[in-house]
């Protein structure tokens, strides 16, 4: 067997690098990697380098950490998995011995070791990589390993859903159609829930907001929004989804939800967000919602039941040689917003 993987030498360039095979060690799988997803987070840190860059400057940087594969290889004391299994795996491996661990929070754990960031930035864009079993789950059968990889990205709708409380009688609004907006839509039906609005600006995304499920969609280029929840909503919107990680999207979340409604902060914001409290001091809360925790068996058994339909977002799928392609075509003005989610393909048929 050879094993190679994707680093990012530098901002905006991949090279696919030659590397060692290593051995499971005690509870540990050797996964041969089939699908992997391209996260929001994959791209700004493919263009820009790290959210959180690494201390040493000669760090290698992988980059993935939506994922599915196959146990080849089985450490000892494994005990739920055997050679041939198909696995998704869960990325973050938290410290369980911190109180947030120990609180049943592990996602906001601080010594998490997270797939394609700190602290080692050990990426799954490559052919073989190791993971505890503790942080394995088995892909159903009537599952392909494709809608094994997008466990992970559905995982953070269902949380988020979650945190909102989303449920049937609510009035819903998610400003952003990218993978994670549309995620948390689904959830939200998943829920019961089905007066949603959805707000963006690409009028393709909307139109799969629409095919999805959503109740109303809104282009807020086109249509003034303000307008539209004043004459339809004149109390506001109860549950907001900040789902786009945008400073203008998180302003009109402020402006637009009801009295004692609550705001879920989905998207990353990687610049400061001045909110006006005067609009929300009426006991609004503001949330902000990071990964997920222990929402992993339920995705999958939404997934395999057709409540979320992971399949319908992938609109690219690229071949692990052409994992810089693919990266570059994610940045590109004009192709980016035809991407809905892309993929990368890393074994070979």
């Amino acid at each position: 067997m050879k094993n190679t993987e994707a680093i990012l030498v530098t901002p905006k360039q991949f090279e696919i690098q030659e590397t060692n095979i290593r051995n499971p060690k005690n509870r540990e799988l050797l996964i041969e990697v089939e699908y992997v997803g391209m996260c929001g987070s994959d791209i700004h840190g493919f263009e820009f380098g790290p959210f959180i860059p690494p201390k040493d400057p000669n760090q290698k940087i992988g980059l993935g950490h939506e994922v599915c594969g196959k146990v080849v290889k089985i450490g000892e004391n494994v005990t739920n998995f055997k050679v041939g299994d198909r696995v998704i795996v869960e990325p973050g491996v938290p410290d369980l011995s911190t109180h947030y661990s120990k609180e049943g929070r592990y996602n906001i754990c601080p010594s998490v070791d997270f797939l394609a960031t700190q602290p080692n930035y050990k990426g799954a864009l490559t052919n073989y990589m190791l993971h505890p079993e503790e942080w394995c789950f088995k892909l159903p059968e009537t599952m392909t390993s494709l809608e094994g990889a997008l466990v992970e990205p559905a995982a953070v709708g269902v949380h988020a859903a979650k945190l909102g409380n989303a449920r049937p009688g609510k009035t819903i609004l998610i400003f952003g159609t990218g993978c994670i907006g549309l995620m948390t839509l689904q959830a939200c039906l998943a829920n019961g829930a089905t007066d949603i609005i959805v707000v963006d600006i690409i009028d393709k995304r909307l139109d799969k907001a629409l095919e999805l499920g959503a109740k109303i969609v809104i282009n807020s280029k086109k249509e003034d929004l303000y307008k539209y929840i004043k004459e339809n909503y004149p109390e506001g919107i109860e549950l907001v989804f900040e789902a786009a990680g945008n400073e203008v999207t998180m302003k009109q979340a402020v402006n637009i939800v009801s009295r004692g409604g609550d705001i879920i902060a989905v998207g990353t914001q990687s610049k400061p967000v001045p909110i006006d409290f005067l609009k929300i001091n009426r006991e609004v809360n503001i949330k902000t919602s990071f990964r997920y925790c222990n929402d992993f068996p339920e995705t999958i058994e939404l997934i395999n039941n057709g409540k979320i339909n992971v399949k319908s977002m992938v609109t690219n799928i690229y071949d692990y040689e052409n994992v810089q392609e693919a990266f570059d075509e994610a940045i590109d003005q004009d192709k980016k917003q035809d991407i809905i989610k892309g993929v990368i393909k890393v074994i070979k048929d």
